[in-house]
Formats: structure tokens, C-alpha cells, sequence
């Protein structure tokens, strides 16, 4: 079995899910590790409401166990008020087990977001979901600015890591130059994964 690199994230509407699949496709350009894409469930204020086990439709939801094996790992979250979404720190929120382990030290880790608005709270979102990274003792990894498209970006974009902007509709196509950072910083991802494996 190949090493893989676990993109692990929560969408709403889909624009988080394309930026996750954009980033499997740079970690998947990599010989020698594979990408894993993993998502959470939604969270409810209802105590009653509970998700089925296995999602009705999309990619499958995320275990500890793939957590705790993944070689490198990207999360991604739609912006909510600067900050990522419930879902996911929810599902970050339950990993104490893996942080006593030490399961996540030195593994390459970087961020994604989407938001509706270019200062939409892009990067403090993406330092949000830094913050249980950098507690896990993994490895931060961003976007050098030796990839032009970070210069040239008139949306999305930040060395922090990929964004996209949807726009007030939610319905604006990601762009050329945040599909490129978006493969970019999986490759990256990838290429450190197998480094820090050798």
C-alpha cells in the first residue's frame, strides 16, 4: 500500500469539495503516495438530529484511524465569521487521543478555505485551523511565493494557503490561479510527506 496524504475537509455547497479535489490531484502527481480525500459531518443545535454513518452521497466520512496513519494531511472549511466551520473543529475537538500519541508529530500539514467575499476572513480562517496543527506537533506547510500564481492571483490565494472566492451567490468558478495553488500545495504536501518518510 501506498502512503497517502489525507485532504481532509467539510463543504456546504461544493466550493471547499472542488478545492479538495484539486488538491488530490497535485498530491496524486507525486510517485509514491496517494491522496486520501475525507470529509466530516454536518453539526446540529438540534441534540435529537443525527447523521447517518455513511453520507448519502459524496466522500466518505473521515476515521481516527486514517487521521492517525495519513503521512501528511490538508484540511479545508468554508469561511464562518474569520473562523472554519463547526464540523470540522468539531471533528478536531475529539482527536486528544492521537495529540497523547504524538500520532501527528512531523508530519507535513497545511490549510484551505473558500469564502464569499475577497476579505471575506480568507486568512484568519486558514490560521484557525493552524492553531490544533501546530498543537499536534505537525509541520505547517503554505504556498511559497515562488509559484507565480500566488503573485498574479487577482481572487484567491494566500501564502497561508489556497483560497477560493465564490462570491455573494456562492456560484463564482474557481479561477485558473487558485486551481494552480490548490495542485501546488498538494504536490508540495506530497513531495515532503516522502521526504520525511526516507
Amino acid at each position: 500500500m501506498l502512503p497517502y496524504v489525507l485532504v481532509l475537509y467539510y463543504s456546504r455547497y461544493g466550493s471547499t469539495a472542488t478545492m479538495a479535489n484539486l488538491i488530490a490531484r497535485g498530491i496524486n502527481s507525486v510517485q509514491g503516495i496517494e491522496a486520501k480525500i475525507r470529509t466530516v459531518p454536518a453539526v446540529s443545535m438540534v441534540i435529537e438530529s443525527t447523521e447517518s454513518a455513511i453520507p448519502a452521497s459524496g466522500d466518505p466520512y473521515v476515521t481516527l484511524e486514517e487521521l492517525k496513519n495519513c503521512a501528511g494531511l490538508t484540511l479545508g472549511s468554508p469561511t464562518r465569521f474569520g473562523n472554519m466551520a463547526a464540523p470540522l473543529k468539531y471533528f478536531l475537538d475529539g482527536t486528544g487521543s492521537l495529540w497523547m500519541a504524538g500520532d501527528l508529530v512531523n508530519k507535513p500539514a497545511a490549510v484551505f478555505s473558500s469564502t464569499s467575499s475577497l476579505h471575506g476572513g480568507q486568512e484568519t480562517t486558514l490560521l484557525s485551523m493552524m492553531l490544533p496543527l501546530i498543537h499536534h506537533g505537525a509541520i505547517i506547510v503554505g504556498i511559497p511565493y515562488t509559484e507565480p500564481a500566488l503573485s498574479t492571483t487577482r481572487s484567491g490565494g494566500t501564502p497561508y494557503g489556497p483560497t477560493h472566492v465564490t462570491g455573494p451567490d456562492g456560484k463564482s468558478p474557481i479561477s485558473e490561479e487558485e486551481k494552480t495553488l490548490c495542485m501546488a500545495l498538494g504536490k508540495r504536501v506530497a513531495s515532503l510527506a516522502l521526504k520525511l518518510l526516507a
